[in-house]
C-alpha cells in the first residue's frame, strides 16, 4: 500500500515538472509567431502606403479646376495632355484655320452674278464692240470676268480660238480656287495621327509608372489613361473643324465651277451672235 501511493506521488511529480517545462517554450513560441506576422504586415503596409503616396502625388500636382471658365478647362487639359503632344496638333488648327479663313475671303469674293455680267457683257459689245467689253470687264477681279476678258483678246483669231481660250484660262481659275485646299486636307489627316501618337507614348509612361510605383492602383493607372487619350481627343476636334471648312470651301468651289462653266457657254453663244450680226452687217453694205 505505501509502495502504490509512493509511486501515485512520484507520477505526479514528473507530470508538474513536465508542465513547468512546456510552458515556458509556448510563451516563448507565441511572440515570435506574432512578431513574424508584423513584419509581413509592415511590409506589406509600406508597400501599399508607397502605391498610394504615388498616386496621392500625381493627383496634387494637379489643380482644381474652375468649371465654370472654359479657358481655364482648356489650358489645364492642354498641359494635362503633354505639351510636346499638344503643341503640333494646336499648330495643325492655327494653320489650318488661317487657310481656311484665306480661302473662304477669296472664295466669297469671286463669286458674281453671273446673268448680270451675261447682259452688261451684250450691251458691251452691242454698243462699243470688244474693245468697250474688255474695258468693262477691266475692273472685275472674279473668275468669269477674268475669263471673259482674256478670251476677249483672242476674238481677232475667230470663234475657235475664243472657245481654246475659254477653256484653257478656265482651267487656270480652276486652279486658283482649288489653291491651297490640299493643305487643309493634309492637317486633317495629320492632327488625328498625331494625337494617336501621343496616346501610344502617354499609354507607355503610364505603365512606367505602374512598374515604378511597384503596384497597380486605379487612380495611377486612371490618371495615367486620361492624360494619354487627350491628346487623341485633341486631334479628332482639330480634324473635325478643318473638315467643317474644308467641306465648305469645297461646296462653294463646286458652285463657283459651275457659274464659270454656264457663262462660258453663254459666252461664246453671245460672241458668236456678236460676230454674225458683224459679218451679216457687212454683207448688207
Amino acid at each position: 500500500m505505501h509502495q502504490h501511493g509512493y509511486l501515485f506521488l512520484r507520477i505526479i511529480l514528473v507530470s508538474s515538472l513536465c508542465t513547468s517545462t512546456i510552458q515556458p517554450s509556448t510563451a516563448q513560441d507565441t511572440p515570435l509567431t506574432d512578431d513574424a506576422f508584423v513584419v509581413s504586415d509592415s511590409a506589406s503596409t509600406t508597400k501599399t502606403d508607397s502605391t498610394a503616396a504615388y498616386a496621392a502625388d500625381m493627383l496634387l500636382d494637379e489643380p482644381i479646376l474652375d468649371q465654370s471658365n472654359p479657358h481655364a478647362i482648356i489650358q489645364q487639359q492642354f498641359v494635362n495632355g503633354d505639351w510636346r503632344f499638344m503643341t503640333p496638333v494646336l499648330l495643325c488648327l492655327i494653320i489650318g484655320l488661317v487657310i481656311s479663313i484665306e480661302r473662304m475671303v477669296v472664295l466669297n469674293l469671286a463669286q458674281t452674278n453671273v446673268d448680270h455680267r451675261l447682259r452688261c457683257l451684250r450691251d458691251d459689245l452691242q454698243g462699243g464692240g470688244v474693245a468697250q467689253a474688255m474695258e468693262s470687264l477691266q475692273s472685275r477681279r472674279n473668275p468669269v470676268a477674268t475669263i471673259f476678258r482674256l478670251s476677249l483678246a483672242k476674238s481677232q483669231d475667230g470663234i475657235a480660238m475664243v472657245e481654246k481660250a475659254v477653256i484653257a484660262y478656265g482651267s487656270v481659275e480652276m486652279g486658283k480656287l482649288e489653291r491651297g485646299l490640299v493643305w487643309i486636307s493634309l492637317f486633317i489627316a495629320i492632327a488625328p495621327m498625331l494625337g494617336f501618337m501621343g496616346t501610344v507614348i502617354g499609354m507607355i509612361n503610364a505603365f512606367d509608372a505602374i512598374e515604378a510605383a511597384g503596384d497597380i492602383s486605379p487612380t495611377l493607372v486612371a490618371s495615367g489613361i486620361k492624360t494619354a487619350l487627350l491628346t487623341t481627343v485633341a486631334g479628332l476636334i482639330v480634324a473635325i473643324i478643318l473638315q467643317l471648312f474644308y467641306n465648305y470651301c469645297v461646296a462653294k468651289i463646286d458652285h463657283l465651277v459651275n457659274d464659270m462653266e454656264r457663262a462660258s457657254i453663254a459666252f461664246i453663244d453671245i460672241l458668236a451672235d456678236h460676230f454674225s450680226s458683224i459679218s451679216s452687217s457687212k454683207s448688207g453694205h
